[in-house]
Formats: C-alpha cells, structure tokens, sequence
C-alpha cells in the first residue's frame, strides 16, 4: 500500500481523530518530548509577547506544548483536518490560539501571514509530499533571527533503532488501529518514518532551505534514535522578506 498524501491524509486522520488521543496517551513521554522540544526553540523572554506558528497542530498536543512552554504566546496553529481540529478547538486553552483549517502549502489563502517569531512542526515534514517546500514555506514565514523546531520521528541510521520502530508499530500500534478500524493511516505512519530522511538527513535539509545554526538534539526514553528535534534558526540578514 504506498503512502497516503494530501486530501487522502486529511481524510484518514479526520476518520481518526475520535481515538488518536488515546493511542498517543499509550506513547511513554510522547506530550514530554513535545514540550521539551518547544523550549528548545530557545525564544528569549522579557520582550514582546512572540508569534508562534504550530504547523500540524493536528488535536493540540504540540500546541498544548507551546503554551506551557511559552506562556503567554500568541499562537496560530494549522492543520489540514477538520476532525483533528475540532478535538483541539474543544480543549481549555490557557493562551489564545487561532485554529486554521488548511494544508501547509495554502496558508496565505487561509489568512496566515508572518512574520512569527517561531516555527514549530511535529511529526508534520515526513507526511508531506514536498517536504522541501515546506521548509521554504516555514522560512519565508519567519521573521528574521526566527526560530525553527521540527520534532519529528527521524530514525538515526542504526539498524537497531529501526528494528525497535517496527517492533513497537507491528506488536503493539498496528493491532491496536486495526481494531479501531484506523489500520491504512497507522500503516502510512509507520511506513513514512521507514522511509523518511534520517535525522542527519532531515538536518541537512534544513540547511539546504536557508537556515543557520542547525542542531540535531536527541529525545530519551524509547525513542532515543527514534526521534529528533532539529531546531534552527532563520538568518538575521539575508535579503529575504518574510511573511511572502
């Protein structure tokens, strides 16, 4: 079955939004390493309250992230399924956040402009099908000097990480969808990492787009060479305009 993308992603998720909170509650340290990777985004505090993009919000945990990290930021946060944002809209918010229903790539359609003093996107880039305009999109959004992490399951190139992904998706994730009835995306999702840049890769990626200071930065527990945060930042001068 080759991966899902676009219309056909947003549909699945839509269809899985009712029990993705569930199964993610299963994940040890899954909203943890979210939060750690938002205050990796490193925004320094005491200046004026920062505009915070959270691409593939899907039902709010990496937004729930960026407000116990940030308190106090304002907070747009994106994603192309309906039924992912309506679980998010429903939770209490400590903070403001505007909820955008649309695909990365249309945003400005969707009224979302820069600039933001930060981008944040989890487990979002490989579920793209052009991950490399994704990341122009993000650059372009960011103010500069801006601030980029990407937390995303990004394998490490050892076999032995790659073998405890499948053995977790095939022994405990993929039976478990099944029952669901959500069995093709959980698939997809376990696929997509599989094939998807190492976190050496999807540093170098980063870089190709523009940005500067980029840093691979592990996550403990499980998914040690698992996941990653890649986190960067827009340059200060670079004869860019943000917000395009």
């Amino acid at each position: 079955m080759p991966v899902l993308r676009d219309a056909e992603l947003a549909t699945a998720f839509d269809h899985a939004a009712r029990s993705y909170d569930t199964l993610v509650a299963a994940n040890p340290g899954y909203h943890t390493h979210l939060r750690r990777s938002a205050r990796r985004l490193g925004l320094p505090g005491g200046g004026p309250v920062p505009r915070v993009l959270d691409l593939g919000c899907g039902t709010g945990a990496s937004t729930a992230a960026l407000a116990a990290a940030l308190p106090g930021a304002d907070i747009t946060a994106v994603d192309a399924s309906a039924g992912m944002l309506r679980r998010a809209a429903r939770r209490h918010w400590p903070v403001p956040v505007r909820f955008v229903q649309a695909p990365v790539e249309r945003l400005a359609a969707a009224g979302v402009r820069g600039p933001f003093d930060a981008v944040f996107a989890a487990y979002l880039l490989r579920n793209t099908a052009d991950p490399d305009a994704v990341l122009a999109h993000a650059y372009r959004l960011l103010a500069p000097g801006g601030r980029l992490a990407v937390h995303e399951y990004a394998l490490s190139g050892r076999a032995a990480h790659r073998a405890v992904w499948t053995a977790v998706c095939g022994g405990f994730v993929l039976p478990v969808a099944t029952l669901l009835g959500d069995g093709p995306l959980y698939r997809h999702l376990w696929r997509s990492v599989v094939s998807f840049d190492t976190a050496g890769e999807l540093a170098r990626r980063v870089e190709r787009a523009g940005f500067e200071r980029v840093r691979v930065l592990p996550l403990p527990g499980w998914q040690t060479g698992i996941t990653h945060t890649v986190v960067a930042r827009r340059p200060f001068a670079d004869g860019g305009e943000a917000g395009r």
